[in-house]
């Protein structure tokens, strides 16, 4: 075809169809679109995750892939997903049961996709800040639901939330108000303020959201140890100390004008006195009896467990008195990560599934704001892990894949360029 002929719409589908740049920015949008999809619903997640793994697919180097998995980033949770694939073998429950506990760990078998791709990719960052855009728009949402409930795009909304839960809610924002402060000090550094400003607006947003409108426990309690965290890597003492007094007068006037935040706070202390008093199931009275009983059926099988999905039926013989008391309650999740994997795979999945924490935690050991969100994830999922089995519930689970995996995949493509450009890979005349 001679130059200046414009090519016909089929030479030009041909043309794509052939492009690996083409599939592999087709990935990036669909990458894209989970993360913008994913504070507002599942279904569209699922469907563009399915789209990026058949896109991405298309690019790989499939040796240079399969080489990869020997990394224990990504062999390991690979290991959790084969673990609970085999613990089906030796479970006692429905074989229904069984491959519907094998679903929530089935996302993890995305993250060495995720390293590989991004690893290569220079879009990783659009898809951080799609989740940034979809948050904020989230929080506008939810205080237009707050002054009017008919707005929300569920039937019978909880107060502020107009899509999922107070829960999915507050992590997505907590987790952004927080990663938000590397990039403000840098900025404030780097004296520029107006840009600082903006962001600090956004961040403030999102905790003042928190504190008047919808928040959850777990939010309260780990948002303090996600900002100790930034102090301890990114702050000097001195810095640290006046920001977090600053902090304490701003909890204080905010605990002092913020009925929401003062009812979220003082249930702690109630509902306990609930359920030891009358053995009613509070929150966290029903935390502590799935917690007891947890520890039980651990102990009565401390090496491969009782098998993937057994939870529910476990609860359900140890369950004693009416369903009305705490001691009468059946559930198939035990409200809390290492329980819910030592139940079913044993002392051999809990180290299965803290080593994979520890070297998603290391992959993210230096500077730059990229690293700062890694590490950020990992350590609200491990944290937030106490209360709930955040990484195989869907939204949290897929905050951990998706921040996990792009940001483990932009940090290795950083080292192999740092690697790349150092003296003793140049070449001597």
């Amino acid at each position: 075809m001679t130059a200046g002929v414009m090519t016909s719409p089929v030479e030009f589908v041909l043309r794509l169809w052939r492009s690996p740049a083409a599939w592999g920015a087709a990935a990036d949008i669909f990458a894209l679109l989970t993360a913008f999809a994913l504070p507002w619903s599942t279904s569209l997640v699922a469907i563009f995750a399915l789209c990026w793994l058949g896109t991405a697919a298309w690019t790989l180097d499939y040796k240079v892939y399969f080489a990869s998995l020997k990394r224990p980033i990504c062999f390991l949770p690979i290991a959790l997903f084969m673990l609970a694939a085999i613990g089906t073998l030796w479970s006692d429950a429905s074989w229904a049961a069984r491959f519907y506990a094998v679903g929530p760990a089935a996302k993890l078998l995305v993250l060495p996709g995720l390293f590989y791709h991004f690893e290569r990719s220079t879009r990783g960052m659009w898809v951080f800040i799609a989740f940034l855009a979809s948050c904020t728009l989230l929080m506008a949402m939810s205080w237009i639901v707050a002054f009017d409930p008919n707005l929300a795009l569920k039937s019978e909304a909880e107060y502020g939330v107009p899509v999922k839960n107070y829960i999915d809610q507050s992590q997505s924002f907590a987790l952004c108000a927080v990663a938000l402060a590397y990039p403000i000090i840098t900025l404030l550094r780097a004296r520029r303020f107006w840009l600082a400003a903006l962001l600090a607006a956004v961040s403030l947003s999102f905790v003042i959201n928190m504190m008047f409108v919808a928040v959850s426990r777990t939010a309260l309690v780990t948002m303090p140890i996600m900002l100790a965290v930034f102090a301890l890597l990114h702050l000097k003492w001195r810095s640290t100390a006046a920001i977090f007094c600053v902090l304490a007068l701003l909890a204080g006037l905010a605990w002092a004008i913020s009925p929401q935040l003062r009812w979220t706070a003082t249930t702690f202390m109630r509902d306990y006195q609930i359920y030891k008093e009358l053995h009613q199931p509070t929150s966290i009275g029903l935390r502590l009896e799935f917690w007891q009983k947890s520890l039980r059926f651990f102990a009565e099988a401390p090496v491969i467990g009782h098998g993937t999905g057994s939870t529910r039926g476990l609860f359900e013989l140890a369950a004693t008195g009416p369903r009305m008391l705490a001691a009468g309650q059946v559930i198939g999740n035990p409200h809390n990560q290492t329980l819910n994997v030592a139940i079913q795979w044993g002392a051999v999945g809990v180290v299965v599934l803290y080593a994979m924490w520890l070297f998603h935690l290391l992959l993210f050991r230096g500077d730059g704001l990229v690293a700062w969100i890694g590490l950020l994830v990992v350590v609200q999922n491990v944290f937030t892990s106490l209360f709930n089995s955040h990484l195989f519930d869907f939204h949290e689970g897929w905050m951990y894949v998706l921040g996990v995996g792009i940001a483990g995949g932009m940090t290795l493509r950083a080292r192999s360029n740092e690697a790349a450009a150092s003296p003793a890979n140049s070449v001597k005349p």
